[in-house]
């Protein structure tokens, strides 16, 4: 191909030429419009409106120098190794995903950490390169263009060192990186090595390098290649024809890249939004308004609904192009969509790095929250200023930007992320009159106190001097002051006055030389000296210690319900009937028994109960009563229960109630277990006795018989027989029944046998109203797949339309839209499924979409499925790997074409494949004999070493617990037994066993053990180490640890703060709470702080009460919350004294601290998730005029909700209203349900959606709000 693309005389694209290519179709890579993404060059045929971010990567590859030659093939990892691999990839896609959701875009230092980690196990799969190839184009909008291709450049040749495995897909990646960061290059070179490296290229190779041709307006190179794709036989997609529209308008022939779209109709392809937007950006790039207009008017009669996004790709164009002037004309059509916000944030950055700041700053000004009076605006204002900075643009500018829109608040971000420019800016703002603050200069100061920098420390005081601002008591106390040797070598430098140093000493405990605070209380001394005794000597000093456990009555009664719990459940487990065996021999062997015991005149009802329980296993029925009528004097309850299950097993019904009525002679008191009680009711349903049935149910009811799952399930299949008989009447009255009385809870299991009973006589209408009745009363929707699916087939529109409604009015319209889809996709109706699917705004719901198919793949239903696949491309959030794998698992046998196709198609869309759907597509084409074009991720088994499970462990380690007196036995046979080893769960439980228990040295070694031998403790395990090391003041060993942890290139999804919280509360421990504040600062003052949790610190030292750790504590956070606008630690501070109910010092607290509270309104939400009414309604009170009420009285309406107590919700809701509060969607269904509930009438519209639609809802407005707090 490479050398035809030299030596052949390039072919003229022709319109009627492509009027001839054969199987050209609409199937060209699936465009997902609704993807959050930056933005990168213009559409080429990239297809950028393709990926949701539950695909992952939109537009992002990697691309490479030397990709040449075949990667050699290096020495095999181990199975640890390959099992890290997997966990790591995991990691690193939750990681990246996780970012893509939430703001669009990754950043590099994520990007290079995942990359770090990734190298530091030496081999990297295919799976990792492809995740972080894909990675390097325009998911980095704050990296120029030329930065990103070197990054991936760095990336492809690092991987194939260390001996990655490349194959088309990476090759494609290459492609699409080159395209998205406008790298030039040779195609037919690109070509050439890929021929050498012995890769074959593939249709989405071809579409890739039609793309690079007209990206540089290279048709006659395009058309080649489309020439090459139509003797091979291969579809020219959508794609395609938008690559060629791009192709013509930059090779100057405008009037043919809008003909383009008249090439497309009469190939049978309709346009689609993706050509408009790229017709749209040829015509951004000459600047020609007119037929810009034109353009959009012609796709709204097409009825192509371009997105907000879509419009953001023009005005990028229009700034690239020059054409700023026209920018207005298209944000004027901009509608605010939902994800506006990150898609403007990447915009913004995107023409920040392109050099078009002014253009951002314009985009800037039309976001939500700074056209309000919203307290968000200056925090929203951050990422625009911060990458301004990063940028290099000019001070004058920023100073025009910040005073434009009243940024204040941001001049010390900027000064504490970038300090190498602060003094510039702060001269620069003091011309403007912003206020200079002395802890502006903090950031400056705190690099050198870092360093021991003395010179650093009186350069920045000069500098301080020239902008006549006096450094305060604080800044010389924890900036100034501590950077020398001694108080004398201070004066001597700074000559300072000595009446400010006596203030300064007389404040700060670190220069006084007071006495010391009394001791701790005897519960903390008692706490950490039980914590550090062995065995032995708590058993020694037992009676001495007993008078101080009432100050631990807390925590020894949680640790006595653990115990306690966890050997009740050891305990259950060992209750496991075993299997039967030489009954025969039983039956002989019992009955002489019984003839010996009564000839001796001996007590026989134990010997009489088994023999009849043995003779009810051998189903002889006869001889057992038989036995009951010689003995009944000796008949226990036991014996009865028996016969009256084989009865109802031989459908004897008169001789169970029989025996049934003897049991209530003896004892009316007597009840028999559920599953007897089930039977019966069995038994009586089945022949017609249903009244009968009914009173065993309400005897249950009576004698509070206790039915658990498997008795439910019992149930089940009684109502469940049945419904083969048709019998909807008795199963209805059986249903209320149950129902009525409270003996099980309404599930849409058990309220499924009725519709069956209706579907199975073909009655859809009665099917469907009891399926309404169901709802109605029960809340359960049983089978409405079933009844809509019947309903299509017969085409019965008027009851189908009353399905409809009814399930949009109690589920929600999205609800009701997927029954719908399903129905079509079920009954081949695929047009209209795909007119439901493609609605706008339609989100994916993984478990919907996970029902049906597998619901497919068990009935064989390839075609269904396969459509589902292809129509669910464009659905916003939908996991396209997890689809894919899907059409696997159905073609796993003797499919090898269509599972080649689905990796092809994979490649199209740019999804990056799990390495478990890469096995997948590998055994299948291994299976036919054919060539596996990628390298495989296989997982070896392990050695076949002896691994004792976690359940055999479980019970040595819960004996161990309590009494602490011997080791596991599974211990001693990991000493002595050859080949013996514990299972990576058993260790990480013996872990957490040693930390409990206060045995960190046994802990830690274990941890050594199991990483060595390439093994992998569970993030428990890890995380109980460490908070055990921190109690005991072992800052040491949370350093072995987190090097460990470093080592092993992954970080087991460990919380960010679990080294840094508990090294603090090592350092608290051990007495020098300065070293935990230094720590703590430093993490706060990070310029790439994420404002992370530390009230775990807060909540240890508030129960120890330790009152000079938490004085020292809350100093540190006033500190940070007034000077470094970093508002988290006050914000955990407070709540945590709310949590212990200490109301008083968090409303002293409150005095100081009411800004950052405020503004970091976001906390007090997700605390209030989980708080009690009393807590939601104290921290309102604390703060009345609380600005985020409106977020605050959903969840005490849920409170209310949740308790069922309608008289506070109505007196909430009428509070709502007086206040002006708007009322969300969601409070009022909470609402509506409580009033139906109580049997009154809603006075109110009740919301139609379903609750999760509009908690969704609610949710995604905190999620806004955190976000641009975050920014």
């Amino acid at each position: 191909m490479a050398a035809l693309l030299r030596s052949a005389r390039l072919l003229k694209f022709s319109p009627s030429g492509l009027l001839q290519i054969a199987g050209t179709k609409r199937n060209g890579p699936s465009l997902s419009r609704l993807y959050s993404g930056a933005f990168g060059p213009s559409r080429t045929g990239v297809c950028s409106r393709q990926i949701s971010p539950a695909c992952l990567w939109p537009y992002a590859v990697g691309c490479v120098r030397h990709y040449a030659v075949a990667t050699e093939q290096k020495d095999v990892p181990s199975f640890a190794v390959r099992s890290k691999q997997a966990q790591e990839f995991d990691w690193a896609l939750t990681k990246l995903d996780s970012s893509v959701r939430r703001t669009g875009r990754i950043t590099k230092t994520l990007l290079l950490r995942i990359f770090h980690d990734i190298c530091r196990t030496g081999y990297p799969s295919g799976n990792q390169a492809l995740l972080l190839l894909r990675s390097c184009g325009s998911l980095l909008p704050e990296i120029p263009q030329k930065e990103r291709t070197d990054l991936a450049h760095r990336v492809w040749e690092k991987l194939q060192e260390l001996g990655a495995q490349y194959d088309v897909s990476h090759y494609n990646a290459l492609l699409k990186v080159y395209l998205q960061n406008e790298f030039k290059f040779s195609p037919t070179d690109f070509l050439a090595k890929m021929e050498a490296a012995n890769i074959q290229p593939n249709r989405v190779t071809y579409q890739r390098l039609i793309a690079a041709y007209c990206q540089n307006g290279d048709i006659d190179g395009a058309s080649t290649i489309l020439g090459f794709m139509k003797s091979k036989d291969l579809p020219i997609t959508e794609a395609v024809f938008n690559s060629l529209v791009t192709g013509h308008a930059r090779s100057g022939d405008t009037e043919s890249a809008k003909n383009i779209l008249t090439v497309m109709k009469g190939a049978g392809i309709e346009p689609g939004p993706d050509t408009y937007i790229s017709l749209l950006n040829a015509y951004a790039e000459k600047g020609d308004l007119d037929s810009l207009k034109k353009t959009l008017e012609a796709a709204e009669i097409a009825d192509c609904s371009l997105m907000d996004r879509d419009f953001m790709q023009v005005i990028f164009t229009l700034a690239k192009a020059g054409h700023q002037q026209y920018v207005p004309e298209i944000v004027e059509r901009l509608r605010h969509e939902r994800g506006y916000v990150p898609d403007a944030m990447n915009l913004c950055l995107s023409l920040i790095t392109q050099g078009f700041e002014d253009t951002a700053f314009y985009i800037l000004k039309t976001f939500p929250a700074l056209q309000s009076d919203s307290t968000d605006s200056p925090n929203l204002g951050n990422f625009f200023l911060r990458h301004c900075v990063a940028m290099d643009t000019p001070l004058e500018k920023l100073g025009l930007y910040c005073k434009e829109i009243d940024l204040d608040i941001n001049i010390f971000h900027l000064i504490f992320v970038f300090p190498g420019m602060s003094l510039e800016l702060m001269k620069m703002l003091k011309e403007q009159d912003f206020p200079i603050r002395p802890h502006y200069f903090w950031p400056l100061l705190a690099q050198h106190l870092k360093d021991k920098n003395t010179a650093g420390v009186v350069e920045v005081l000069k500098g301080m001097q020239e902008l006549g601002v006096s450094p305060d008591v604080e800044t010389l106390s924890s900036y100034i002051l501590p950077v020398f040797p001694s108080m004398e070598a201070a004066r001597q430098t700074l000559k300072v006055v000595p009446k400010c140093i006596t203030e300064l000493l007389y404040k700060d405990e670190r220069f006084s030389k007071g006495g010391l605070k009394p001791a701790e209380k005897a519960s903390f001394f008692l706490y950490h000296l039980i914590d550090s005794m062995t065995d032995k000597e708590v058993q020694a000093q037992e009676d001495k210690l007993q008078k101080y456990f009432n100050q631990l009555q807390t925590r020894v009664h949680i640790h006595t319900y653990n115990i306690y719990r966890g050997i009740r459940n050891l305990l259950e487990s060992y209750h496991v009937p075993e299997l039967i065996k030489g009954i025969e021999g039983k039956v002989l062997a019992f009955e002489k028994k019984l003839g010996d015991l009564m000839a001796e005149n001996k007590p026989i009802g134990p010997i009489l109960k088994q023999l009849i329980q043995t003779l009810c296993a051998e189903e002889n029925l006869q001889r057992a009563l038989e036995l009951k009528q010689q003995h009944e004097d000796e008949m226990t309850v036991g014996s009865y229960a028996i016969l009256i299950n084989l009865c109802c097993r031989h459908d004897n019904v008169e001789e169970a109630l029989n025996l049934k009525r003897e049991i209530s002679r003896k004892d009316s008191s007597i009840a028999l277990d559920a599953s007897k009680y089930i039977a019966l009711v069995k038994t009586l349903s089945k022949n017609g006795r249903v009244n009968e049935a009914v009173d065993i149910l309400k005897e249950m009811k009576e004698k509070e018989v206790v039915m658990d799952d498997t008795h439910v399930t019992m149930l089940f299949h009684v109502l469940n027989t049945l419904a083969a008989k048709g019998d909807a009447l008795t199963i209805q009255r059986l249903q209320e029944t149950v129902f009525t009385l409270g003996l099980v809870k309404p599930t849409a299991n058990l309220c499924s046998p009725l519709i069956t009973a209706y579907l199975d006589s073909k009655d859809l209408s009665g099917a469907l109203d009891a399926a309404v009745e169901c709802q109605n009363r029960y809340k359960h929707l049983p089978r409405i797949h079933d009844i809509i699916v019947g309903l299509v087939e017969k085409g019965d529109t008027e009851l189908l339309q009353k399905a409809m409604d009814f399930v949009s009015q109690k589920r929600g319209e999205m609800t009701m839209l997927y029954d719908l889809f399903f129905a079509f996709l079920q009954t081949g109706r695929y047009r209209e499924a795909r007119k439901i699917i493609e609605t706008p705004g339609l989100r994916a719901r993984p478990g919907r979409l996970q029902w049906y198919a597998e619901r497919c793949i068990s009935s064989n239903q390839m075609e269904p499925l396969e459509q589902m696949v292809d129509m669910t491309a464009k659905l916003f959030e939908c996991d396209r790997d997890e689809m894919y794998s899907y059409i696997l698992r159905l073609c796993k046998i003797n499919d090898s074409k269509k599972a080649e196709a689905v990796w092809t198609k994979m490649q199209e869309e740019n999804v990056i494949p799990r390495e478990r759907t890469l096995r997948m597509v590998a055994d299948i084409l291994r299976n036919n004999g054919e060539e596996v074009p990628f390298e495989v991720p296989e997982v070896k088994s392990a050695a076949p070493t002896e691994i004792v499970s976690f359940q055999e462990l479980r019970p040595c380690s819960l004996k161990a617990i309590p009494n602490q007196k011997q080791t596991c036995v599974s211990l001693s046979a990991e000493s002595h037994v050859p080949g013996f080893q514990l299972s990576d769960i058993a260790t990480s439980l013996l872990i957490i066993t040693h930390s409990k228990k206060g045995q960190t040295k046994d802990a830690l070694q274990k941890l050594k053990s199991m990483l060595s031998a390439d093994r992998m403790p569970s993030q428990l395990a890890v995380t109980r180490l460490i908070q055990s090391l921190g109690s005991h003041g072992d800052v040491e060993g949370i350093q072995v640890v987190e090097s460990l942890m470093k080592d092993l290139g992954m970080t087991l999804n460990l919380s960010s703060m679990v080294f840094v919280n508990n090294t603090a509360l090592g350092h608290i421990k051990n007495g020098d709470v300065e070293s935990a504040i230094e720590l703590l600062e430093e993490v706060f003052t990070r310029p790439d702080t994420t404002s992370p949790s530390m009230s775990f610190v807060f909540r240890r030292i508030l129960e120890e009460e330790n009152d000079k750790a938490l004085d020292k504590l809350s100093a540190m956070a006033e500190r940070l919350a007034n000077h470094f606008a970093c508002y988290r630690p006050a914000s955990d501070l407070f709540l945590q004294l709310l949590d212990m109910g200490k109301v008083e010092d968090a409303k002293f607290m409150l005095a100081s601290h009411t800004n950052p509270l405020t503004q970091m309104f976001f906390l007090f939400v997700n605390h209030c998730l989980s708080a009690q009414v009393g807590k939601i309604k104290t921290l309102m009170s604390l703060i009345p005029n609380f600005a985020a009420k409106d977020v605050l009285y959903p969840y005490l309406m849920k409170c209310h909700f949740l308790d069922k107590d309608l008289s506070s919700a109505k007196a909430l809701y009428e509070q709502m209203q007086k206040e002006g509060t708007i009322v969300d969607e969601l409070s009022l269904k909470r609402l509506a349900v409580l009033y139906r509930n109580e049997g009154e009438m809603v006075p109110f519209p009740e919301p139609p959606e379903s609750f999760k639609f509009y908690a969704d809802k609610l949710k995604e407005r905190a999620d806004k709000a955190q976000m641009r707090a975050e920014e």
